[in-house]
């Protein structure tokens, strides 16, 4: 092997060689999604907030919409994205640009403003497009099956077709598929939540507003009625030890919960002498939260216990919500739980929630909701033993559908226990496809942690990478079959 030395001096800008004669690559990933996404429902959604006739111009809403999914895809900050489609002329042929501009689109902030245009129901109807190739039926009762959402009348249909034949509609009723089925916790990034260090986050923000309000009062003297050190150095002293001895935890917190109490009686006296102050919007919401807080809080601590009904773990994201679901190393989440289906490599996501669920309820629900896009029940459902639950086994039972797991009752003649193990086995192989996708959306998509605050935007970006992985999915299973089809080809040649 040998190795030559290149010429060290930059090359100009015009001595730069463009592939494809300075045009762009029809094949380039970004060149086909542009072409798989349904533009004109997505200006539907994002123009239902913006006044026709005053204000100033908005944003296009291909180039919001394309900005929050290239985030999601690629896995960027905001920022991130903002450089990435200044620097990629494929990006911005994705956001419907004309011409490459050098310069940035917008302001990175402006990134937060997308996700609320875009709530995260009407991107799980997107992402149903992109699986399906059509718009899914609302429901069995519509007077018309084969309406589309508005701007989308080229769109191709669904629902059942009167000149269809009556061999085909029996064909259609009988059972085909498999659905899997299965939960995962998007995680939000907060940091791994105490009672101490929530506490002392409370006092901190009070002293905050006091420091503000202060300001504008004639008072002289010690700004609130406990020492500000000695508050501080009562955390410090539980937070730092090494080992953290129950007593001492206990009177810490303790202690806090006085000093949050008595930090909100000198607020509101400060408050009632300068009724004239204004806070900021962010500080009036922390301490909007406070309350709830002291007194879940203050109902553990005299009650000695560890739980309550609908307990906050962050000052700032009070929608996060502990989940615990017991796996190894982390048996207990804070995030956004979500139910997962998986139908043929796609991803569907079936529910959302900021609190613990059973994901075991929802399996019948689910079932109906495949039985509405495909237009039949599921052969099997492969899910793990939470689903297998008295009242799904004899829904399935109904419907003539397998559950995975080991069935009930005597096994029939021609039966053996090899068969069933062999069934078994196969279940959990084809199972593994929904932990995968899991897997995926954390490791590649991002929902490993979601750093968006607000609740509606966290929801936005999980509904996103989904609909990301499986608009890459659909774009793989093209040139699948492309390749496929090409190597038929020259085999019959």
């Amino acid at each position: 092997m040998m190795y030559r030395r290149e010429d060290k001096e930059q090359i100009g800008m015009d001595e730069f060689f463009l592939p494809f004669e300075g045009h762009l690559d029809n094949n380039n990933r970004w060149v086909k999604l542009s072409k798989l996404m349904p533009w004109d429902y997505i200006e539907e959604i994002y123009s239902r907030g913006f006044s026709a006739d005053t204000g100033r111009t908005a944003i296009t809403a291909r180039i919001a919409f394309g900005s929050i999914y290239l985030k999601e895809q690629e896995k960027l900050t905001d920022e991130g994205s903002v450089r990435y489609i200044q620097e990629n002329p494929y990006a911005q042929y994705f956001l419907g640009l004309k011409r490459f501009q050098p310069e940035p689109l917008f302001e990175p902030s402006m990134m937060v403003h997308f996700r609320k245009r875009f709530p995260a129901g009407e991107i799980i109807k997107i992402n149903e497009y992109i699986c399906l190739g059509h718009w899914p039926q609302q429901n069995d009762n519509d007077d018309d099956d084969n309406d589309v959402p508005p701007g989308d009348s080229g769109m191709k249909k669904t629902g059942p077709n009167p000149n269809t034949s009556k061999k085909k509609l029996k064909s259609l009723k009988k059972n085909s598929g498999k659905l899997l089925l299965d939960a995962t916790v998007a995680p939000s990034d907060i940091h791994y939540p105490t009672d101490i260090a929530l506490l002392n986050r409370c006092r901190e923000i009070q002293e905050e507003a006091i420091d503000l309000v202060w300001e504008h009062t004639a008072r002289q003297g010690h700004k609130t009625p406990y020492n500000r050190r000695k508050a501080r150095k009562s955390y410090l002293k539980v937070a730092k030890a090494k080992r953290h001895k129950k007593n001492a935890v206990r009177n810490a917190i303790g202690e806090q919960l006085r000093y949050v109490e008595e930090g909100a009686e000198r607020l509101q006296e400060l408050l009632k002498e300068s009724p004239d102050v204004s806070l900021p919007s962010w500080l009036l919401q922390r301490l909007a939260v406070i309350p709830q807080i002291f007194a879940q809080q203050k109902e553990m601590y005299e009650n000695r216990i560890n739980k309550c009904e609908d307990r906050i773990v962050s000052l700032h994201q009070p929608h996060v919500r502990p989940i615990v679901r017991g796996k190894i190393p982390n048996p207990t989440e804070f995030g956004q739980k979500l139910h997962l289906s998986v139908v043929d490599g796609y991803t569907f996501l079936e529910r959302s929630s900021w609190d613990n669920f059973n994901e075991g309820c929802d399996l019948i629900a689910a079932v109906e909701q495949y039985r509405i896009r495909f237009g039949c029940y599921p052969e099997a459902i492969l899910a793990d033993q939470i689903y297998r639950t008295r009242e799904n086994r004899a829904f399935c039972k109904l419907k003539g559908i397998r559950l995975s797991g080991p069935p009930l009752g005597r096994r029939k003649k021609d039966e053996t226990d090899e068969d069933r193990e062999k069934i078994a086995y196969q279940d959990a192989c084809d199972r593994n496809a929904v932990e995968g996708r899991n897997g995926n959306l954390k490791r590649r998509f991002g929902l490993d942690r979601i750093m968006c605050i607000l609740q509606e935007s966290a929801e936005t970006e999980a509904a996103l990478a989904i609909l990301a992985m499986n608009a890459l999915h659909r774009l793989l299973r093209a040139l699948l079959f492309k390749l496929r089809f090409v190597t038929n080809i020259l085999v019959f040649q």
